[in-house]
Protein backbone atom coordinates (compact mmCIF):
# COMPACT_ATOMS: atom_id res chain seq x y z
CA UNK A 1 0.00 0.00 0.00
CA UNK A 2 1.39 3.11 -1.07
CA UNK A 3 0.74 6.61 0.76
CA UNK A 4 -0.78 9.47 -2.03
CA UNK A 5 0.69 12.34 -0.52
CA UNK A 6 4.64 11.01 -0.50
CA UNK A 7 4.38 10.28 -4.22
CA UNK A 8 5.66 13.24 -6.49
CA UNK A 9 3.98 13.43 -9.99
CA UNK A 10 6.73 11.15 -11.39
CA UNK A 11 5.95 8.54 -8.91
CA UNK A 12 2.41 8.18 -9.27
CA UNK A 13 2.53 7.85 -12.60
CA UNK A 14 4.60 4.93 -12.80
CA UNK A 15 2.39 3.29 -10.09
CA UNK A 16 -0.33 4.12 -12.17
CA UNK A 17 0.81 2.28 -14.97
CA UNK A 18 2.16 -0.52 -12.79
CA UNK A 19 -1.05 -1.47 -11.77
CA UNK A 20 -2.81 -0.97 -14.95
CA UNK A 21 -4.16 2.39 -14.98
CA UNK A 22 -3.34 5.24 -17.04
CA UNK A 23 -0.85 7.68 -16.19
CA UNK A 24 -3.14 10.82 -16.95
CA UNK A 25 -5.06 9.93 -14.59
CA UNK A 26 -2.31 11.13 -11.90
CA UNK A 27 -2.92 15.03 -13.11
CA UNK A 28 -6.58 14.17 -12.26
CA UNK A 29 -5.72 12.78 -8.88
CA UNK A 30 -3.82 15.36 -7.78
CA UNK A 31 -6.52 18.07 -8.95
CA UNK A 32 -9.16 16.47 -6.79
CA UNK A 33 -6.38 16.11 -3.49
CA UNK A 34 -4.57 18.71 -3.46
CA UNK A 35 -6.77 22.00 -5.60
CA UNK A 36 -10.48 20.24 -4.43
CA UNK A 37 -8.97 18.87 -1.38
CA UNK A 38 -11.50 15.91 -2.21
CA UNK A 39 -10.20 12.46 0.14
CA UNK A 40 -12.68 10.34 -1.23
CA UNK A 41 -11.99 8.38 -4.06
CA UNK A 42 -15.69 7.87 -5.13
CA UNK A 43 -16.26 11.40 -4.95
CA UNK A 44 -13.71 11.90 -8.19
CA UNK A 45 -16.88 11.48 -10.89
CA UNK A 46 -13.91 11.86 -13.88
CA UNK A 47 -12.93 8.54 -13.06
CA UNK A 48 -14.24 5.76 -14.10
CA UNK A 49 -16.17 3.58 -11.63
CA UNK A 50 -13.74 0.21 -11.76
CA UNK A 51 -11.00 3.14 -11.82
CA UNK A 52 -12.60 4.48 -8.32
CA UNK A 53 -12.73 0.79 -7.34
CA UNK A 54 -9.17 -0.14 -7.67
CA UNK A 55 -7.84 2.76 -6.13
CA UNK A 56 -8.14 2.25 -2.76
CA UNK A 57 -6.23 -1.08 -3.07
CA UNK A 58 -3.15 0.23 -3.38
CA UNK A 59 -3.08 3.95 -2.49
CA UNK A 60 -3.94 5.23 0.85
CA UNK A 61 -5.32 8.38 0.67
CA UNK A 62 -5.20 9.59 4.54
CA UNK A 63 -2.51 9.38 7.02
CA UNK A 64 -3.81 11.53 9.76
CA UNK A 65 -7.37 12.63 11.48
CA UNK A 66 -8.08 15.67 12.57
CA UNK A 67 -9.32 15.48 16.30
CA UNK A 68 -9.81 19.37 17.02
CA UNK A 69 -9.40 22.83 16.21
CA UNK A 70 -8.26 25.55 18.57
CA UNK A 71 -8.38 29.23 17.89
CA UNK A 72 -6.81 32.48 19.16
CA UNK A 73 -8.91 34.94 20.86
CA UNK A 74 -8.17 37.33 17.78
CA UNK A 75 -9.06 34.47 15.30
CA UNK A 76 -5.43 34.87 13.38
CA UNK A 77 -4.19 31.57 14.83
CA UNK A 78 -5.66 28.23 14.87
CA UNK A 79 -4.45 24.62 16.05
CA UNK A 80 -4.94 21.84 14.70
CA UNK A 81 -4.54 18.23 16.54
CA UNK A 82 -3.80 15.55 14.75
CA UNK A 83 -4.44 11.49 15.57
CA UNK A 84 -1.65 9.31 13.77
CA UNK A 85 -2.27 5.79 12.26
CA UNK A 86 -0.30 4.53 15.23
CA UNK A 87 -2.43 6.85 17.53
CA UNK A 88 0.50 9.43 17.82
CA UNK A 89 -0.47 12.99 18.18
CA UNK A 90 1.46 16.06 16.58
CA UNK A 91 -0.22 19.45 15.95
CA UNK A 92 0.05 21.74 13.16
CA UNK A 93 -0.39 25.77 13.05
CA UNK A 94 -2.53 28.38 10.59
CA UNK A 95 -1.47 31.82 10.91
CA UNK A 96 -3.09 34.27 9.61
CA UNK A 97 -1.92 37.45 8.56
CA UNK A 98 -2.90 40.00 5.99
CA UNK A 99 -3.37 38.23 2.74
CA UNK A 100 -0.72 35.42 4.25
CA UNK A 101 -1.65 31.67 5.21
CA UNK A 102 1.52 30.39 6.78
CA UNK A 103 0.98 26.63 7.86
CA UNK A 104 3.25 25.61 10.60
CA UNK A 105 4.29 22.24 10.07
CA UNK A 106 5.70 19.61 12.66
CA UNK A 107 7.90 16.75 11.48
CA UNK A 108 8.68 14.38 14.34
CA UNK A 109 6.56 13.41 16.98
CA UNK A 110 7.83 14.21 20.45
CA UNK A 111 11.83 16.13 19.94
CA UNK A 112 15.07 15.01 20.45
CA UNK A 113 16.45 18.29 21.20
CA UNK A 114 14.90 19.18 24.44
CA UNK A 115 15.15 22.51 25.00
CA UNK A 116 15.11 23.99 28.75
CA UNK A 117 11.77 26.48 27.44
CA UNK A 118 9.81 23.78 25.01
CA UNK A 119 7.49 21.60 26.06
CA UNK A 120 8.26 19.03 23.39
CA UNK A 121 10.52 17.14 24.32
CA UNK A 122 8.90 16.11 27.86
CA UNK A 123 7.21 13.06 26.85
CA UNK A 124 10.69 12.37 24.49
CA UNK A 125 11.48 11.56 21.29
CA UNK A 126 9.00 8.70 19.59
CA UNK A 127 10.02 8.75 15.74
CA UNK A 128 10.37 10.56 12.71
CA UNK A 129 7.17 11.64 10.54
CA UNK A 130 6.93 10.23 6.95
CA UNK A 131 7.07 12.32 4.34
CA UNK A 132 3.17 11.77 3.58
CA UNK A 133 2.27 12.84 7.37
CA UNK A 134 3.80 15.90 6.89
CA UNK A 135 3.01 17.08 3.37
CA UNK A 136 -0.92 15.95 4.17
CA UNK A 137 -0.96 18.10 7.50
CA UNK A 138 -0.40 21.18 4.61
CA UNK A 139 -3.19 19.72 2.56
CA UNK A 140 -5.67 19.31 5.18
CA UNK A 141 -5.54 22.67 6.31
CA UNK A 142 -5.62 23.85 2.70
CA UNK A 143 -8.94 21.94 2.26
CA UNK A 144 -10.23 23.94 5.13
CA UNK A 145 -8.83 27.06 3.87
CA UNK A 146 -10.77 26.35 0.54
CA UNK A 147 -14.19 26.53 2.60
CA UNK A 148 -13.51 29.93 3.50
CA UNK A 149 -12.11 30.45 -0.55
CA UNK A 150 -8.78 30.63 0.79
CA UNK A 151 -5.63 28.71 0.12
CA UNK A 152 -2.24 27.89 1.76
CA UNK A 153 0.49 30.87 0.93
CA UNK A 154 3.39 30.03 3.32
CA UNK A 155 4.75 26.74 4.90
CA UNK A 156 7.26 26.59 8.14
CA UNK A 157 8.80 23.87 9.65
CA UNK A 158 8.66 25.24 13.19
CA UNK A 159 6.44 22.45 15.12
CA UNK A 160 6.94 19.46 16.83
CA UNK A 161 10.77 18.05 16.36
CA UNK A 162 13.81 19.07 15.03
CA UNK A 163 13.55 19.31 11.01
CA UNK A 164 17.31 18.19 10.39
CA UNK A 165 16.68 14.71 12.47
CA UNK A 166 14.44 13.97 10.02
CA UNK A 167 16.63 15.52 6.97
CA UNK A 168 15.18 12.70 4.09
CA UNK A 169 11.33 12.98 4.96
CA UNK A 170 11.70 16.60 5.36
CA UNK A 171 13.32 17.88 2.25
CA UNK A 172 11.10 15.24 0.14
CA UNK A 173 8.31 16.66 1.73
CA UNK A 174 9.41 19.93 0.41
CA UNK A 175 9.92 18.75 -3.35
CA UNK A 176 6.49 17.47 -3.17
CA UNK A 177 4.54 20.52 -1.59
CA UNK A 178 6.68 22.72 -4.11
CA UNK A 179 6.67 20.62 -7.05
CA UNK A 180 4.71 22.80 -10.08
CA UNK A 181 2.18 19.43 -10.80
CA UNK A 182 1.30 19.37 -7.59
CA UNK A 183 1.10 22.38 -4.90
CA UNK A 184 3.32 24.68 -6.72
CA UNK A 185 4.44 26.45 -3.74
CA UNK A 186 7.10 28.80 -4.35
CA UNK A 187 10.27 27.52 -2.22
CA UNK A 188 11.04 30.97 -1.23
CA UNK A 189 7.86 30.73 0.63
CA UNK A 190 8.90 27.94 2.82
CA UNK A 191 11.17 27.80 5.84
CA UNK A 192 13.02 25.49 7.93
CA UNK A 193 13.90 26.30 11.20
CA UNK A 194 16.52 24.31 13.03
CA UNK A 195 18.05 24.28 16.87
CA UNK A 196 21.57 24.47 15.06
CA UNK A 197 22.31 20.78 12.97
CA UNK A 198 25.65 21.62 11.73
CA UNK A 199 25.57 18.41 9.39
CA UNK A 200 21.57 19.12 8.21
CA UNK A 201 22.85 22.78 7.85
CA UNK A 202 25.32 22.24 5.51
CA UNK A 203 23.42 19.43 3.41
CA UNK A 204 20.42 21.77 3.03
CA UNK A 205 23.10 24.19 1.21
CA UNK A 206 23.59 21.32 -1.56
CA UNK A 207 19.95 20.47 -2.10
CA UNK A 208 19.40 22.94 -4.38
CA UNK A 209 16.70 24.10 -3.08
CA UNK A 210 15.53 27.86 -2.31
CA UNK A 211 14.23 27.94 1.00
CA UNK A 212 14.43 29.80 4.01
CA UNK A 213 17.07 28.86 6.82
CA UNK A 214 15.69 29.88 10.26
CA UNK A 215 18.27 29.50 13.03
CA UNK A 216 16.70 28.57 16.98
CA UNK A 217 19.24 30.96 18.50
CA UNK A 218 18.04 31.49 21.84
CA UNK A 219 21.14 32.59 23.38
CA UNK A 220 24.15 35.31 22.51
CA UNK A 221 26.90 33.04 23.86
CA UNK A 222 27.76 29.22 23.84
CA UNK A 223 27.92 29.61 27.67
CA UNK A 224 24.11 30.47 27.93
CA UNK A 225 22.84 27.74 24.88
CA UNK A 226 24.51 24.78 27.14
CA UNK A 227 21.81 25.64 29.92
CA UNK A 228 18.94 26.15 27.55
CA UNK A 229 19.66 23.79 24.31
CA UNK A 230 21.45 20.03 25.25
CA UNK A 231 21.81 20.16 21.55
CA UNK A 232 24.53 22.99 22.20
CA UNK A 233 27.10 20.21 23.72
CA UNK A 234 27.26 18.59 20.01
CA UNK A 235 27.22 21.51 18.27
CA UNK A 236 29.20 24.69 19.41
CA UNK A 237 27.62 28.33 18.69
CA UNK A 238 30.96 29.15 16.23
CA UNK A 239 30.68 26.13 14.33
CA UNK A 240 26.62 26.72 13.97
CA UNK A 241 26.88 30.35 12.86
CA UNK A 242 29.79 29.52 10.11
CA UNK A 243 27.54 27.33 8.74
CA UNK A 244 24.89 29.46 8.77
CA UNK A 245 26.80 32.08 7.10
CA UNK A 246 27.66 29.20 4.34
CA UNK A 247 24.20 28.70 3.32
CA UNK A 248 23.39 32.25 3.06
CA UNK A 249 26.04 32.40 1.06
CA UNK A 250 26.01 29.61 -1.25
CA UNK A 251 22.28 29.72 -1.98
CA UNK A 252 21.53 33.81 -2.10
CA UNK A 253 18.89 33.42 1.01
CA UNK A 254 18.52 35.93 3.73
CA UNK A 255 18.65 34.25 7.12
CA UNK A 256 16.75 34.73 10.44
CA UNK A 257 17.61 34.06 14.24
CA UNK A 258 14.97 33.16 16.30
CA UNK A 259 15.66 34.43 19.86
CA UNK A 260 12.95 33.51 22.70
CA UNK A 261 13.55 36.33 25.23
CA UNK A 262 13.29 34.14 29.06
CA UNK A 263 13.23 36.22 32.38
CA UNK A 264 16.61 36.54 33.28
CA UNK A 265 18.21 34.03 31.62
CA UNK A 266 19.12 36.21 27.95
CA UNK A 267 16.67 39.42 28.04
CA UNK A 268 19.46 41.73 29.08
CA UNK A 269 20.92 44.37 27.51
CA UNK A 270 24.20 43.31 28.02
CA UNK A 271 22.88 39.83 25.93
CA UNK A 272 21.87 42.29 23.31
CA UNK A 273 25.11 44.00 22.70
CA UNK A 274 27.01 40.28 22.44
CA UNK A 275 23.95 39.54 20.21
CA UNK A 276 24.81 42.79 18.16
CA UNK A 277 28.54 41.71 17.95
CA UNK A 278 28.04 37.95 16.83
CA UNK A 279 25.66 39.02 14.22
CA UNK A 280 27.73 42.63 13.41
CA UNK A 281 28.20 42.99 9.19
CA UNK A 282 25.57 40.05 8.69
CA UNK A 283 22.85 39.95 6.02
CA UNK A 284 19.88 38.61 8.74
CA UNK A 285 16.68 39.42 10.58
CA UNK A 286 16.38 38.54 14.36
CA UNK A 287 12.92 37.36 15.37
CA UNK A 288 12.27 38.59 19.13
CA UNK A 289 9.78 36.05 20.97
CA UNK A 290 8.65 37.02 24.48
CA UNK A 291 8.49 33.64 26.18
CA UNK A 292 4.99 32.67 27.20
CA UNK A 293 5.09 30.99 30.72
CA UNK A 294 3.65 27.26 30.66
CA UNK A 295 2.63 25.02 33.50
CA UNK A 296 5.69 22.90 35.00
CA UNK A 297 8.28 24.81 33.23
CA UNK A 298 10.03 27.50 36.11
CA UNK A 299 10.72 30.41 33.50
CA UNK A 300 9.11 33.71 33.37
CA UNK A 301 8.10 36.32 30.55
CA UNK A 302 10.20 38.92 30.49
CA UNK A 303 8.18 42.43 30.86
CA UNK A 304 7.68 45.01 28.07
CA UNK A 305 10.45 47.40 29.07
CA UNK A 306 13.28 44.61 29.32
CA UNK A 307 12.05 43.98 25.34
CA UNK A 308 12.11 47.61 25.21
CA UNK A 309 15.59 48.03 26.20
CA UNK A 310 16.79 44.47 24.24
CA UNK A 311 15.66 45.78 21.19
CA UNK A 312 16.93 49.00 21.66
CA UNK A 313 20.49 48.05 21.61
CA UNK A 314 19.86 45.68 18.48
CA UNK A 315 18.19 49.24 16.68
CA UNK A 316 21.72 50.90 18.00
CA UNK A 317 23.41 48.21 16.24
CA UNK A 318 21.92 48.64 12.89
CA UNK A 319 20.94 44.60 13.68
CA UNK A 320 17.16 44.28 12.30
CA UNK A 321 14.42 43.05 14.40
CA UNK A 322 11.25 41.90 14.88
CA UNK A 323 9.10 41.52 17.73
CA UNK A 324 5.41 40.37 18.46
CA UNK A 325 3.78 40.44 21.72
CA UNK A 326 0.98 38.01 22.19
CA UNK A 327 -1.43 37.78 25.11
CA UNK A 328 -1.07 34.88 27.33
CA UNK A 329 -3.84 33.07 27.33
CA UNK A 330 -4.03 32.97 23.10
CA UNK A 331 -2.31 30.44 21.52
CA UNK A 332 1.47 31.99 20.47
CA UNK A 333 1.37 33.57 17.39
CA UNK A 334 4.95 32.49 16.53
CA UNK A 335 5.56 29.69 15.61
CA UNK A 336 8.91 29.38 17.41
CA UNK A 337 6.60 29.03 20.56
CA UNK A 338 4.14 26.16 18.73
CA UNK A 339 5.91 23.39 21.34
CA UNK A 340 6.03 25.30 24.67
CA UNK A 341 1.96 24.52 24.58
CA UNK A 342 1.48 21.57 22.74
CA UNK A 343 1.88 18.47 25.51
CA UNK A 344 -0.89 20.37 27.51
CA UNK A 345 -4.00 20.17 24.46
CA UNK A 346 -2.60 16.72 23.60
CA UNK A 347 -2.32 15.31 26.94
CA UNK A 348 -6.24 16.74 27.27
CA UNK A 349 -7.28 15.01 24.35
CA UNK A 350 -5.64 11.43 24.96
CA UNK A 351 -8.89 10.54 26.55
CA UNK A 352 -11.20 11.55 24.12
CA UNK A 353 -9.58 9.49 21.22
CA UNK A 354 -9.32 6.42 23.67
CA UNK A 355 -13.00 6.71 24.31
CA UNK A 356 -13.74 7.16 20.68
CA UNK A 357 -11.72 4.44 19.26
Amino acid sequence: MHDFCELNYTELVALLEEKGERGFHAGQLIDWVYNKGVFDWDAMSNLSKETRQKLPTFLSITTIQLVRIQDSTDLETYKFLWKLRDGSLVESVLICSGIRRTVCVSSQVGCPAKCAFCASGKDGFKRNLRPAEIVEQVVQINKWLLQRNERVSHIVYMGMGEPFKNYDSVVKSIRIISEPKILNLSQRRITVSTVGIVDGIKRLATEDLKVNLVLSLHAPNQKIRLKIIPYARKYPLEDIIQAMDEYSKKTKRDITYEYILIAGINDHPDHAHELAHLLHGKQCTVNLIPYNPVAGLRLNRPEKKSVKSFRSVLFGSRVVNTCRYTKGDDIAAACGQLALQENIIINDVKSEIALAS
